[in-house]
């Protein structure tokens, strides 16, 4: 990894911990994890902005990104025991 790049994710720490008290909780992290990987994916906003009108009238693109939520939400789960309590 590039220093600048290193420097960048060290002083931009957004996810200290998977773990949450609720499963509601870990359903938001779930939708901030695909939210973030989209932004590390194309970092342009206006871009973004641009091929939203797209993506959001697609049946196809809403579906997908609600399976991205769900494989987040997996791992989530996972890390908090399935909030099941001993």
């Amino acid at each position: 990894m590039a220093e600048d790049q290193q420097e960048s994710t060290t002083s931009e720490q957004w996810l200290p911990s998977l773990i949450t008290e609720t499963p509601q909780e870990g359903f938001a992290l779930a939708v901030t994890l695909s939210q973030k990987g989209v932004g590390t994916t194309q970092p342009d906003t206006s871009v973004r902005k641009g091929l939203r009108e797209t993506y959001a009238n697609d049946p196809d693109s809403l579906i997908a990104a609600s399976q991205v939520i769900a494989t987040h939400f997996q791992t989530v789960a996972a890390a908090n025991d399935y909030w099941q309590e001993e």
